[in-house]
């Protein structure tokens, strides 16, 4: 049976100095991107998190929707303040973070399909996205946004149930979501506060990176498809992809299917 976020218990399980210090909680909400972005423009500080039981209009990347039923999974939106250096590595910071705070909690084993999903067993256990607002070559600010599927039985959702899982899925009993989002909101902390002191987490991102040998389609926010071998990752989570004709192509984002290379 779902319940309702225990806050108390979540700030005692906190190792942040700033990340998930300053929280809003909302039963349901359209999105925590929106009412993150919303108390970024009105002056936020870095760390601050939006978390809601429920997105009504809960968005993934490309703009496509994402399942957001009440109380089952962890749906959270951050506020940073980061340089551009910082910025660029979001993208690795946010699935590695995840990652890491799923395997210390389950003993699960994530991978990352690239730019930024979290896997098990093959399937989606956890979306990312990241926003941010540029102004004259300055970041004003940015938004990690999280969805977490914890409890959620996939198998009840026509439309995910062959591509998504959930932890509770793989485990075959509940998880404590105050803990795992602490474990995440630790994590990410600790990754954003290094990339910031010049400090490589690229190398464990890549370790994960499933994507890396295999024969990819990636198609851009615009419709521009790139095909190839995705070969290697660039440290600010790029994809580097050799073409048939032998020439290679630097992606910085995009949506990855795979194809059979013997396809014509």
């Amino acid at each position: 049976m779902s319940r309702e976020l225990d806050l108390a218990k979540l700030d005692g399980l906190l190792q942040t100095e700033s990340f998930g210090r300053a929280v809003a909680y909302e039963r349901s909400v359209g999105s925590t991107m929106e009412q993150a972005a919303t108390a970024a423009r009105s002056g936020a500080t870095e760390g601050f998190v939006a978390i809601a039981e429920e997105q009504t209009a809960g968005r993934g990347r490309l703009g496509r929707s994402w399942i957001s039923p009440p109380g089952e999974n962890l749906y959270l939106t951050i506020v940073v303040r980061p340089t551009m250096a910082q910025l660029r590595q979001l993208a690795v910071v946010t699935p590695l973070a995840v990652c890491r705070a799923i395997e210390e909690e389950t003993a699960l084993l994530p991978r990352i399909k690239w730019p930024n999903d979290v896997l098990l067993a093959g399937k989606k256990v956890c979306g990312n996205l990241v926003d941010s607002e540029i102004t004259a070559d300055a970041v004003d600010y940015a938004l990690i946004g999280a969805g977490i599927n914890v409890n959620l039985d996939a198998a009840a959702h026509s439309e995910i149930r062959e591509i998504a899982t959930s932890l509770r899925t793989e485990l075959g009993f509940d998880v404590e979501r105050e803990s795992l989002l602490a474990a995440t909101l630790n994590y990410l902390e600790e990754f954003y506060l290094a990339v910031g002191r010049g400090d490589v987490v690229s190398v464990a991102w890549k370790q994960r990176l499933d994507t890396l040998g295999q024969h990819v389609r990636v198609e851009d926010a615009g419709g521009h498809v790139e095909e190839g071998v995705a070969v290697d990752a660039d440290s600010d989570g790029s994809l580097i992809v050799r073409r048939d004709d032998g020439s290679h192509v630097r992606i910085e984002a995009g949506d990855v299917t795979l194809r059979d290379p013997s396809a014509t």
